[in-house]
């Protein structure tokens, strides 16, 4: 997963609150599964975060694609 700023909040930044998380294929994406192309230096979390509180606000295209690919 790959954290997505507000305009203007720089990524990264531990105070920059993050807008919303979004699932990407690999560590080193910066595409999420919707499509919307993430800053590369945004903070990351693993894949197995989804679901809990620590991955909200989550995206709700990536997660509905998400739930689509995961076996």
């Amino acid at each position: 997963m790959r954290a997505e700023y507000a305009e203007g909040d720089t990524p990264g930044d531990p105070r920059a609150p993050v807008r919303r998380w979004h699932m990407v294929r690999g560590a080193e994406e910066p595409r999420a599964l919707c499509g919307v192309l993430l800053d590369p230096a945004a903070v990351t979390q693993p894949a197995d975060a989804w679901g809990t509180a620590a991955a909200r606000p989550f995206c709700t295209r990536c997660g509905a694609r998400y739930l689509r690919e995961v076996p």
